[in-house]
């Protein structure tokens, strides 16, 4: 239980600003051609496999 590493902490943090919904500009600017996230994921389902 314990410290994060300088490491760790700056690869969760860039999966938690992956993690957002695709802008609503994104989808209207290409006509709902583009309407999913690749990258959202559900912490229940996906996990993302960082260890230490």
């Amino acid at each position: 239980m314990g410290k994060k590493s300088r490491a760790k902490k700056s690869m969760l943090g860039s999966k938690l600003k992956q993690n957002r919904r695709m802008p609503v500009l994104a989808v209207l600017r290409t006509h709902r051609r583009v309407q999913v996230n690749k990258f959202q994921r559900d912490w229940r389902r996906r996990k993302l496999g960082i260890k230490g």
